[in-house]
């Protein structure tokens, strides 16, 4: 073989190679702390895994593990994100009270409305103002809230105010957990895969999810009532974060970076709301199907709780100011951009 000849074959294998190495397939791992069936993973995870398969042409796989199978608990998520334990996950700010206290200006009492679409499309926007420092260690694919908040509780349905006195009660957030201790509840902090235990087991006496978890948590064969308030807003809320480690999203060829962006963002979000608001529906059918009496408080009732909520969200704003953070603009802009995507 000529010099010239063994040169060409030398320069089409480095160039083989060099596409070859391009266009390596990347797998992520993503943990998350539901079963598989609950609405965000079967709604939203496992369809946008398959969509980031099929538009990276098979190249970039999103491989999904429920029940944190990889290990850790539910309020390690964010860290081991950060931390490059996982290639993904999903979080909720609130399993660590006050590390991310901009994010619960969404889960303040009456704030979000019930549309969980609608106000992730908010939760979006004032995350792009409000969030990126705070959460600069983590590369944000979506953010997302839930829809209304139900209160399940055993000997029948709360009615207003009233009944939440005395009652051991399971909360979310440190929002939810306030005003259930003010209306005279003893609030009791847990993820919410604790939840059916601690029922079970009578360390409480009901609590606050929405819909779409109750149905595969089974809460509804732990509790004897459902209750909601009246109106479009919700009681309370919860923020997630549907986030990347920023190492194995750098490391992505700038193709593969592109497919992550374009199914991130405002409409990601509004999807990851989406799937609790389909969620939310079908778990309704079937469990108002059974014996369980599920009621809307009065407006009376309602408008009683809301006064109840008033000094805990302006307790919110000042402690909000006193960290160094303008708390009422936060809330302002909660609430406007809330309003924006209901309209």
């Amino acid at each position: 073989m000529s010099l010239s000849k063994k040169l060409f074959c030398g320069i089409a294998t480095l160039a083989l190679s060099a596409a070859a190495a391009f266009a390596q397939d990347v797998t992520l791992r993503f943990q998350f702390f539901t079963g598989p069936k609950s609405a965000v993973p079967a709604y939203f995870m496992y369809p946008w895994a398959e969509k980031i398969m099929e538009d990276s042409g098979g190249r970039l796989k999103i491989e999904l593990y429920p029940g944190m199978q990889l290990g850790g608990k539910p309020p390690a998520l964010y860290d081991q994100i950060r931390d490059g334990v996982i290639d993904g996950g999903w979080a909720l700010p609130a399993y660590t009270p006050g590390r991310f206290p901009e994010s619960e200006a969404f889960e303040l009492p009456f704030v979000s409305s019930k549309s969980a679409e609608k106000t992730s499309q908010a939760a979006w926007e004032y995350s792009q103002k409000y969030l990126l420092d705070r959460m600069s260690d983590v590369h944000l694919i979506a953010v997302h809230v839930h829809g209304s908040g139900i209160v399940h509780t055993k000997g029948g349905p709360v009615t207003g105010p009233a009944d939440f006195a005395g009652k051991k009660l399971r909360g979310p957030s440190r929002a939810a957990n306030n005003l259930l201790e003010a209306m005279g509840a003893t609030a009791v902090g847990m993820p919410v895969p604790a939840f059916p235990e601690a029922l079970s087991k009578g360390v409480v006496e009901g609590g606050v999810i929405p819909w779409e978890i109750t149905l595969p948590l089974k809460v509804h064969e732990l509790t004897d009532g459902h209750s909601e308030v009246a109106g479009e807003k919700a009681m309370y809320n919860t923020f997630f974060i549907w986030a990347m480690n920023k190492d194995s999203y750098a490391n992505l060829p700038d193709d593969l970076k592109a497919v992550i962006d374009a199914n991130s963002g405002l409409e990601a979000s509004a999807w990851a709301g989406r799937a609790m608001d389909t969620g939310d529906t079908k778990a309704l059918a079937v469990i108002s199907k059974g014996s369980n009496p599920i009621i809307t408080m009065s407006q009376e009732a309602t408008d009683a709780i809301k006064a109840i909520a008033k000094p805990q969200i302006a307790e919110w704003v000042k402690s909000m100011d006193a960290a160094g953070l303008p708390g009422q603009e936060m809330l302002d802009d909660a609430r406007a951009l809330i309003a924006k995507y209901n309209d």
